[in-house]
């Protein structure tokens, strides 16, 4: 089953010619979320061809601007479609009033469902088949949360030499001790799953988090991420400038993924608009003398979410 994310953008406050406003999607196995949707988005999702009206649910991390005035034009071309599912939307207070007070002004045509939820509290905010999604309160200058989704363990791997010393003929009922249900022999012995079948796999975990000052509390809701995304907004010697204005540096994003542990990667994301390449470079350096596995997103990446087990 593919996990798969997109980078939109990774610019933070206004786009840039080569540098659009912070956003990923996720493909889950033809299912797509989109984590923020500032200005341009629907620019990012075609120049990478993504199938965007398939996109299930948004998940909006606060209600600045360059993370949510790309909504508006994502609800409308939605309209232009053959949508028969809701569109779920996630986000802090003040999402709702956002979605309806721009329908109204706008006079948008919506023939299709919109589902918003405001979150409120920590916690998981869906659910899917084999997976849920959770969020957690960041510290901005507006309600801001974090999002992670986390899939379920898998089964262990099927060993068919021990399914037949067992006395569980090739056939229909291995299918059923690969679903985790025993099997009665005609002798009437009983075969569980674990007699033939090794440990539980993992799933795969996706974090996102943006817009907040350094918080200990991230590292525990982040933990095991296979791919954690994180804004890394400044460099560290405008580590007083990040705290004033509720922002992290490269090295406190660093510090996040170190103390959080098990974290596979790091991408570093929503770049100030001060920066250019040759300080992008010295972001990652600081970075990386933290947290080795940490990397520069970039716009247009595609990043795999293999498992790994």
């Amino acid at each position: 089953m593919n996990l798969e994310a997109f980078v939109l953008g990774t610019g933070g406050m206004m786009p840039l010619p080569n540098r659009f406003l912070t956003s990923v999607l996720l493909r889950r196995e033809g299912e797509l979320f989109l984590f923020d949707c500032g200005e341009a988005t629907q620019i990012s999702l075609r120049k990478l061809n993504l199938k965007w009206k398939k996109i299930t649910a948004i998940f909006i991390s606060h209600t600045h601007a360059d993370h949510v005035t790309g909504l508006p034009g994502i609800l409308m071309l939605s309209s232009q479609v053959d949508r028969d599912e809701p569109l779920y939307i996630f986000g802090p207070p003040k999402i709702k009033q956002y979605v309806e007070s721009s329908r109204k002004v706008l006079d948008m045509y919506i023939n299709y469902e919109i589902i918003v939820t405001e979150i409120d509290e920590d916690g998981v905010v869906y659910n899917g088949d084999g997976f849920s999604i959770s969020s957690f309160y960041l510290d901005h200058t507006k309600p801001c949360v974090g999002y992670s989704l986390q899939e379920e363990k898998r089964p262990g791997i099927f060993y068919p030499e021990k399914a037949l010393e067992c006395g569980v003929p090739k056939g229909p009922l291995w299918s059923v001790l690969q679903r985790g249900e025993n099997v009665e022999l005609e002798n009437g012995r009983i075969v569980e799953p674990h007699n033939v079948m090794g440990e539980e796999r993992s799933g795969r975990k996706f974090s996102y988090v943006t817009d907040t000052m350094y918080l200990e509390k991230i590292a525990s809701n982040v933990a095991d991420s296979d791919l954690f995304i994180c804004e890394g907004m400044f460099r560290h010697e405008l580590k007083d400038d990040a705290a004033e204005k509720k922002h992290m540096t490269s090295v406190q994003a660093a510090e996040t993924a170190r103390n959080a542990g098990g974290i596979k990667q790091m991408g570093l994301i929503h770049y100030s608009p001060r920066y250019i390449e040759s300080d992008l470079r010295e972001m990652l350096k600081e970075a990386r003398a933290v947290f080795p596995d940490t990397f520069l997103t970039r716009d247009g990446q595609y990043l795999e979410i293999p498992y790994i087990d």
